[in-house]
């Protein structure tokens, strides 16, 4: 009994899912454009800030050791 209600449920779940699909307003080009673009530099920015910061950490590390 328990697995005829389940498969009843299903067909209104993927109807749903369905729907909502059809409610979602997708970027258009410029705008994935301008946000791949702006996740690349955020990216370089980020990775230079942290190769400052390691590069920091092991001078100073290497002039503690030497200490």
């Amino acid at each position: 009994m328990g697995d005829s209600a389940k498969k009843q449920k299903s067909p209104g779940f993927f109807s749903g899912v369905k729907s909502e699909l059809k409610n979602i307003k997708w970027p258009n080009r410029k705008d994935t454009l301008k946000q791949s673009v702006a996740v690349v530099a955020i990216s370089i920015v980020v990775g230079i800030i942290i190769a400052i910061v390691d590069y920091a950490a092991k001078y100073g590390v290497n002039f503690l050791a030497s200490i």
